[in-house]
């Protein structure tokens, strides 16, 4: 199959202007491929990891198939966590934009049920859901399948390694086999290829084939931030390693509107670069960036195609990208002509996959750095500073400069002393520079990840730390590989879990029973 863009999928023009909206420019492979099958009603398997686009590729089919007049229940995905299905739920609910009358509801545990009856006694056409918390309003009749149309089962082989195999047959069983079927997952184990042959008719095998890479030999860095830190934080690198040009990347056209807006309000020389520009304006920024008079570059890699600009210092993924080939071509675009590179990439929560998928495939490291805080900035700056009088040590060429640090030292100032007073005077300056700007960051640093949980039941009990991680995954839909050290003593357990769920877990498992016993779960008393 071809690819394709959006304008020319069969789309309704309420779907078509929310992409518009959103920024899209052009579909990703995942998309191109499995758009058109889907809206032709057929079943699919996609092999695929996540950020490469698939929640738009089963969403704005189901957003299309999706009957407004019809307050009944149609479409149904499933996914492993309960942040996985906001996720996915925010971005159908920014496609259905324009398309009135859709109802999106997001159910998961960790959140008071009730809530969530009283919205689904409203009519709602689309849910997304974790297994357990939708086998759960099953049982209690507030939710029927009877006329579900569409199914989908988003990383499929996540919901099955924590342990909702079971959850996932009880809900297929109960729709109507005249449905239709998608399966999206990483990888392809017999579980998930026994899923596909019992429920699944005739489906389209769709896998992502990633080509031999050959990837730039320049540093590779990546940064854990909040989304809301970015332009922060990027602002830091920039002034930190003094870059005089540099190409940042954004997945969005919408996205690099923003930042350059963000960036120029700061003060630096910022333009953009994106589809929707006319190629005279184009041509126009690129003309400024290679003559160095914008010193910053903010583009989507559809606008990039084609920049080759040899004094690119460093490039940012501000976004990460949806897919591997562009992680290459993006930060392809520095070390050019034997010349140093860096690129960082900044990621948000579960887009870490992604960078360890990058580096899979690249075969290749991204270092994982913290975010440089105030003083950091100072001793960065320093190093950067000794690594350039260093070079020009090497260099030579110093004899000018050489007469007047003699002339130092015969009035009696050592060299040691000369050295020393240069580097505080010109430090001296940056850290003023620092001071001017200085405020508190403390929304930047990441807070510490874990907190130790108490659980009333232990050895005794025969409990094993697949008991604790198991009812913690049922309950909430916290992936197993997320939760921390488990301590199994004689009478109780303590549990790490990131600290983003812990009130999830405690206000969900405090009535639940683990090995028949009713527990009791509190945090850890602190020694």
């Amino acid at each position: 199959m071809e690819k394709l863009k959006f304008e020319d999928l069969q789309l309704t023009k309420e779907i078509r202007k929310a992409i518009i909206d959103i920024g899209f420019e052009e579909a990703t492979p995942i998309q191109y491929q499995s758009i058109p099958y889907i809206l032709e009603g057929k079943d699919i398997i996609g092999q695929a990891q996540t950020g490469t686009g698939k929640t738009a590729a089963f969403g704005i089919p189901a957003l299309e198939m999706a009957e407004s007049e019809n307050k009944n229940l149609q479409s149904l995905i499933l996914c492993p966590t309960r942040e996985l299905a906001v996720q996915v739920a925010e971005e159908l609910k920014k496609l259905s934009k324009y398309k009135k009358g859709i109802e999106i509801l997001p159910i998961y545990g960790g959140q008071p049920i009730e809530r969530q009856i009283k919205a689904l006694k409203k009519g709602v056409q689309i849910i997304i859901g974790t297994p357990g918390r939708v086998k759960d309003h099953m049982n209690r009749q507030t939710l029927k399948m009877d006329t579900v149309k569409m199914v989908i089962l988003d990383e499929a082989d996540e919901m099955l390694d924590m342990g909702f195999r079971e959850d996932i047959e009880f809900i297929l069983k109960k729709i109507p086999m005249q449905r239709q079927t998608i399966l999206f997952s990483a990888t392809m184990p017999k579980a998930i290829l026994g899923l596909t042959k019992k429920y699944q008719k005739n489906p389209e095998f769709i896998k992502m084939v990633h080509k031999e890479l050959t990837v730039p030999r320049i540093e590779q860095y990546y940064f854990e931030v909040k989304e809301q830190a970015k332009p922060e934080i990027l602002s830091r690198l920039i002034d930190i390693y003094n870059l005089k040009l540099s190409l940042v990347f954004c997945n969005t056209k919408k996205g690099v509107d923003k930042l350059v807006e963000n960036l120029q309000a700061r003060g630096y020389l910022v333009d953009g670069l994106h589809g929707d520009m006319r190629q005279s304006q184009r041509d126009s920024v690129m003309s400024r960036f290679r003559k160095e008079a914008i010193e910053i570059l903010v583009a989507t890699d559809v606008a990039a195609r084609g920049i080759d600009v040899e004094n690119v210092e460093a490039v940012f993924n501000y976004d990460v990208p949806h897919d591997e080939e562009y992680y290459v071509h993006r930060i392809g675009r520095t070390g050019r002509a034997g010349k140093a590179g860096r690129a960082f990439t900044f990621v948000v929560g579960r887009e870490i996959y992604q960078i360890k998928d990058i580096q899979r495939y690249t075969k290749t490291k991204i270092i994982s750095q913290k975010i440089p805080s105030l003083t950091d900035i100072e001793e960065i700056k320093t190093n950067i500073l000794l690594e350039k009088i260093r070079g020009t040590v090497d260099e030579g060429h110093l004899g000018r400069y050489i007469h007047w640090t003699e002339k130092l030292i015969e009035e009696g100032y050592t060299s040691l002393d000369i050295a020393a007073s240069l580097l505080k005077i010109i430090i001296g300056e940056k850290s003023r520079e620092i001071s001017v700007q200085e405020e508190s960051f403390s929304d930047l640093e990441p807070a510490p990840k874990f907190v130790k949980l108490f659980i009333s039941i232990g050895r005794n009990q025969n409990v094993r730390a697949k008991d604790i991680v198991g009812s913690i995954s049922r309950e909430t839909g916290l992936q197993g590989k997320r939760i921390g050290a488990i301590e199994i003593f004689d009478t109780y357990t303590l549990v790490e879990v990131p600290r983003t769920y812990a009130d999830d877990i405690l206000d969900s498992m405090n009535t639940i029973k683990i090995k028949g016993k009713k527990i009791t779960i509190e945090r850890a008393m602190k020694k």
